[in-house]
């Protein structure tokens, strides 16, 4: 989807847009529903400068900070994650990259995790190289997550202690050790829509298999604390772009779907979504568990109607 497709797509009434991110939903993954629950096993004191984020030292969050949690306190968070529901569980760390000895503690508890609790694996550890990847795929790890966050010409407006090209280094290596990549981003900054449209090209490029979505959730104490919360309409709309860009990739709605899209959540699963995070975030709450499985049920009913 290049140039005049795209301007095509800008123009299209709301409803038009649904109807089309909805067929190529159902011709290219049918009634599959991704869902994942993840972990923030080490939280805060990050060095990074990004302005939506909680867990960066120099913003005043008051959030809960902890070094990397026990092996035993991870596994038993896979184990609920597979109660609740989820087919995979995510490890987060905050900061850009981890010591050896965290690094080899995580290949570790994802061997056990994948050998015990029969759930697929997943990670967020920051920056890595191929050689710390294949170390993790070793030990069972599926998949990567590593978001770009936002298009390249917005990105040094939120970030400016590493690059997006170092975002896009992080992807290539995940790829080259055999890893399935996750990777998506934030929207509500004050991004524009071309600049939406032109992060969604660059996972399309770099192939990546799955895409989170999440609508900016303003955190007091942070840069961006005070940013208008995005509109239903406008967050359904990039969600059902992005679904027609990227054809038969996981297209997920992660944090800020509470929010955002309010007594609207159902439609965005009409409108390409066809995953969710469930049981929480890292620094937010989200939705009570009982309210997420009664969706789940009513998405299933949309997509059998």
């Amino acid at each position: 989807m290049l140039g005049k497709d795209i301007k095509a797509l800008l123009k299209l009434p709301l409803r038009e847009l649904i109807l089309q991110a909805n067929s190529i939903r159902q011709e290219f993954l049918g009634k599959k529903l991704d869902l994942c629950n993840i972990l923030n096993a080490k939280s805060g004191l990050c060095a990074q400068n990004c302005k939506f984020c909680a867990q960066a030292s120099r913003h005043a969050t008051g959030i809960e900070t902890y070094a990397l949690k026990p092996k035993t306190e991870i596994i038993a968070a896979a184990r609920r994650a597979k109660e609740i529901g989820a087919q995979r569980f995510g490890i987060v760390t905050s900061g850009d990259r981890l010591s050896v000895d965290e690094l080899e503690r995580i290949a570790d508890t994802v061997q056990e995790i994948t050998q015990k609790i029969k759930i697929k694996a997943c990670a967020s550890l920051g920056s890595m190289n191929e050689k710390e990847f294949k170390l993790l795929k070793k030990a069972g790890l599926s998949r990567y997550h590593h978001n770009l966050e936002t298009g390249p010409g917005f990105f040094p407006k939120i970030v400016t202690t590493h690059t997006f090209s170092d975002r896009i280094r992080t992807i290539k290596a995940a790829r080259a050790s055999g890893l399935e990549v996750c990777s998506g981003g934030i929207i509500g900054m004050g991004e524009t829509m071309q600049d939406r449209i032109e992060m969604a090209l660059t996972l399309k490029e770099l192939n990546v298999d799955s895409v989170p979505i999440n609508v900016l959730v303003p955190i007091k104490g942070t840069p961006l604390g005070k940013q208008p919360q995005l509109s239903s309409s406008e967050a359904i709309r990039t969600i059902a772009i992005f679904r027609i860009i990227l054809k038969d990739k996981t297209v997920k709605v992660a944090a800020g779907r509470e929010t955002a899209l309010k007594d609207f959540q159902a439609l965005v699963f009409l409108s390409g979504a066809n995953g969710m995070l469930i049981g929480g975030y890292l620094t937010i709450k989200g939705r009570d568990l009982c309210d997420d499985q009664k969706l789940i049920e009513e998405i299933k009913l949309l997509w059998n109607a």
